[in-house]
């Protein structure tokens, strides 16, 4: 039993893990543009419901508030199970149950974004310096080809290489950013195609 005299310890990481996915099933970027009047970002271009596709569909406000939403509910269960001192192997897979819920959440018929905001919270609950890596990379291979898919997927493909140098002492948390870009890769196959075929959508792209 905990300090609580009524939850057994087992219980708790569970706990812990479900909240986790529960939050990363909220989707800001469909209740943010329910708020600002704009279409469900799930019916306009991409039909991802995250910060890049709410751009395209209406106020860079919105769009920044879905940003923001999406990477704090992957930023605060991580860094809360941090300040709590759980297990190295909880707050692991504390940081895969909220990656998980924004992939594929209860509340939406598990059919969610791809992803890329709530993992950079993760990484920077887990490592600043990580988080920082990534976004520099985003920013920098967006800033030279104007495709946000691309630079994702690049940075996707990096965060494991940043992680073996930031996090190297923590074997789960190394594992954890490298599931979660694995699956970034994964969810932007279609971008990844449309690369390859030149037909991608890009910002100030004719």
């Amino acid at each position: 039993m905990n300090e609580l005299g009524f939850i057994p310890v087992t219980v708790i990481p569970v706990i812990w893990i479900i909240a986790a996915y529960l939050l990363g099933s909220i989707a800001f970027g469909i209740l943010v543009s329910k708020a600002f009047g704009l279409p469900d970002p799930r019916t306009v271009g991409s039909g991802n419901p995250g910060a890049t596709n709410v751009l395209r569909s209406g106020k860079k406000s919105a769009a920044v508030l879905t940003l923001l939403g999406d990477v704090l509910k992957g930023w605060l269960p991580v860094w809360l199970a941090l300040q709590y001192d759980m297990l190295m192997w909880v707050v692991a897979y504390v940081g895969l149950a909220v990656f998980f819920g924004h992939l594929y959440p209860i509340f939406y018929k598990f059919k969610g974004g791809k992803g890329v905001a709530t993992a950079l919270g993760v990484m920077l609950a887990l490592s600043p310096l990580l988080g920082l890596a990534a976004i520099v990379t985003w920013a920098v291979v967006f800033a030279i080809f104007r495709y946000s898919s691309l630079a994702a997927i690049a940075a996707a493909v990096l965060a494991p290489v940043y992680a073996w140098f930031f996090l190297s002492a923590y074997q789960d948390y190394f594992i954890t950013v490298l599931v979660m870009a694995v699956l970034l890769v994964w969810r932007h196959r279609s971008n990844i195609r449309n690369l390859l075929a030149g037909t991608e959508a890009g910002f100030g792209k004719k």
